[in-house]
């Protein structure tokens, strides 16, 4: 049982099924399109709000050194992806991938942990939209009610929805189910106008830099507690502490500060994955899918570094000021950074490119995990019933539908807090997977040369898994034990319904059919 379990699928046959029979996704997306969902994913909340919070609590001006530490543990994983993309121009993303060289039962843990990354993410996503969207209405003097602006929780005792954070689910899901081109299109206006935002942010702010506010560039040391010191910011010391039910004290500044901000604005760096979801849809995938996953990459981290130059220049991040101190614009640190400067005007643009920007985020999302889902529809590891593309649309429309709507009832009774903590694991867990899939790809097509081939092999896939790993150790206990729980949920559905349904092993039993259709 356990050697099927490891069988691997065909890339000749991961490909050959996905451009043949009932199940062909329309190719209609050109390189422009590929890095534009992947700007459109990767430039949102980390550009409008991470940014700003990582430099005030944990590195100050080196926050641009944390950007660029970001980028290249990124940059491995990406570029192990942009080979597997490359190579097998399929719908799925790592899930097909970890198919085709790590056998079933990885690629269904890896796609079942997917599901999760983007549902989680989207709802988070769509929070964090209504947040802003309603900041935006308050300021033109529009008060809405609690009860269809906030959930119920002590800070908001007659909240009982977040009716925003639904509608705009529901809106882009509608947009989704019509065509992948259309959305596409959509996302690159929406590309365009929060790229201009950012890139106005920087044109109006560098007027306004004091350079003595980025010195020291690596602030001192500032630990909690001085008598723990620097043991405490260690990743397996703060797994550790949790496990014994502490708290462990955050520290500013200093190579540990920078560290810190590091791995939290990793996670607006994942962009490029949702770009490898879309690989079939592509019109020349072995060309286009390297330039949007490497180009959406290099071109987002030189914003971000761009902008957390003008911020620090702006706002003296030395660890005296807190997030708190920002007030109402906690949640908007780049529009404080305007206010400062007193700049109001440019303060409420800016507030509008975030709702703008994190729109796009979440339409990438959006479009990525039902092409996940579909994929493992139409491999009988989930009910094929999913797997239907609409005759007209030529999109994944049922899973599309079905996701749209867990995702908009998540998002309306859901805290953030609780649905954003999973999706960094998750995406972490697939990275790994991902780099460990290309050392096997290489050893099994050893002598050829199919497409984009990552450079530097094996030193990239290895440091890839190594910074994944240890960004992953960093994450706290409880959420490797919703993890756990997560993946214990999939492996009950795999050994009670994928395992006796796959499409392979029906394949592997008479490869001379090769048919999705055996019923």
């Amino acid at each position: 049982m356990l050697k099927e379990m490891m069988k691997t699928k065909p890339i000749e046959k991961l490909v050959s099924d996905a451009h043949e029979g009932e199940h062909r996704l329309k190719k209609a997306l050109s390189a422009i399109d590929l890095t534009a969902i992947g700007i459109g994913c990767i430039i949102g909340t980390g550009i409008f709000v991470l940014t700003g919070v990582a430099a005030i609590k944990y590195a100050g001006p080196a926050i641009m050194l944390s950007f660029i530490i970001s980028g290249l543990a990124c940059a491995f994983a990406a570029l192990c992806y942009a080979e597997f993309a490359s190579l097998i121009p399929v719908a799925g993303s790592a899930y097909t991938y970890a198919y085709a060289t790590l056998g079933e039962l990885v690629a269904w843990i890896i796609g079942w942990d997917l599901i999760l990354e983007y549902a989680v993410s989207a709802s988070a996503v769509a929070i964090g939209w209504s947040n802003y969207f309603n900041n935006l209405l308050l300021k033109i003097g529009i008060d809405l009610p609690e009860w269809m602006v906030f959930i119920r929780d002590p800070q908001h005792p007659h909240g009982l929805m977040n009716v925003f954070a639904a509608v705009i689910v529901l809106l882009i899901t509608a947009l989704l189910t019509i065509g992948v081109k259309e959305s596409a299109n959509v996302n690159g206006v929406v590309v365009i106008i929060k790229v201009s935002i950012a890139l106005f942010f920087i044109g109006l702010g560098i007027f306004f830099i004091k350079t003595a506010n980025w010195h020291p560039f690596i602030p001192p040391h500032i630990p909690s507690q001085e008598i723990l010191g620097n043991i405490y910011e260690w990743p397996l010391m703060k797994v550790l502490v949790e496990m014994f039910g502490g708290k462990y004290p955050e520290g500013f500044g200093g190579l540990s500060g920078m560290m810190t901000a590091a791995a939290i604005i990793f996670f607006a760096y994942i962009g490029f994955d949702a770009v490898s979801t879309t690989a079939e849809e592509a019109k020349n995938p072995q060309r286009d899918l390297p330039i949007g996953i490497i180009s959406s990459l290099v071109i987002c981290t030189v914003l971000y570094m761009a902008v957390s130059a003008v911020f620090t220049g702006i706002v003296r991040c030395d660890g005296s000021l807190k997030i708190s101190d920002l007030g109402s614009l906690s949640g908007a640190p780049l529009a404080y950074a305007l206010n400062v400067i007193h700049q109001e005007w440019a303060s409420a643009l800016l507030s509008v490119g975030a709702v703008c920007g994190i729109t796009s985020v979440l339409l990438v999302l959006l479009m990525g995990q039902p092409r996940i889902f579909f994929s493992m529809s139409r491999d009988r590891l989930l009910p094929k019933f999913f797997a239907k593309i609409h005759p007209k649309f030529q999109t994944p429309y049922l899973t599309t539908i079905v996701t749209g709507c867990l995702v908009a009832i998540a998002a309306a009774f859901t805290p953030i807090e609780i649905v954003a903590e999973m999706a960094n694991i998750g995406t972490l867990f697939a990275f790994v997977l991902v780099c460990f899939g290309v050392l096997f790809l290489r050893k099994k097509r050893a002598g050829q040369k199919t497409g984009f081939m990552a450079p530097w092999f094996p030193a990239t896939p290895i440091l890839g898994i190594l910074f994944s790993l240890a960004l992953m150790v960093s994450l706290p206990v409880r959420t490797w034990m919703r993890f756990g729980i997560w993946l214990a949920i999939g492996l009950g559905i795999y050994f009670c319904y994928g395992y006796w349904r796959s499409e392979l092993r029906e394949y592997n039993k008479n490869p001379e059919v090769g048919s999705r259709n055996p019923e």
